[in-house]
């Protein structure tokens, strides 16, 4: 049986690697021209960093009609926090739409963008989760709504 020793050929490839240095990618400053939210900052950390909405853009969410067909309980966890706007990735829900969801623990409700999810697991947008005053580490049940 042949052996062969590959180690030093593995270590010399190794010191050619180099590190390519490139341009920071500006950050964004201003809302889109649709009203949406503009992404966090690249350098953000904090839970403020994350959620770049405006206060009129929370309080337009924070008061969504009470109508609604409700389509479901979930067991929802924190979304993708680099993602802006007030939205949930569902199973309940098959096609894009508009919605609400409801924290039944403080009655706290939302108006968010129901995306279809292929997973079947529910993840909820940073500045839905801070409008329903849901603790961001646990993993509520929310009652979601399709208008």
């Amino acid at each position: 049986m042949k052996r062969f020793l590959v180690l030093p050929l593995f270590l010399s490839a190794c010191a050619e690697l180099s590190v390519v240095q490139t341009e920071p990618v500006p950050e964004p400053t201003a809302i889109s021209a649709e009203g949406a939210p503009p992404p966090p900052p690249t350098n953000a950390r904090s839970v403020e960093e994350f959620d770049t909405t405006t206060e009129e853009q929370r309080l337009a969410a924070a008061s969504p009609s009470s109508g609604g067909r409700l389509v479901g309980t979930t067991v929802a966890s924190l979304g993708d926090p680099s993602r802006p706007g007030f939205w949930i990735e569902t199973g309940l829900v098959t096609t894009a739409g508009q919605g609400r969801l409801v924290f039944p623990v403080n009655g706290k409700s939302v108006e968010v963008e129901l995306l279809p999810s292929a997973s079947g697991s529910s993840r909820v947008s940073l500045a839905a989760f801070r409008l329903l005053e849901a603790p961001l580490t646990d993993l509520p049940v929310l009652e979601v709504y399709a208008n």
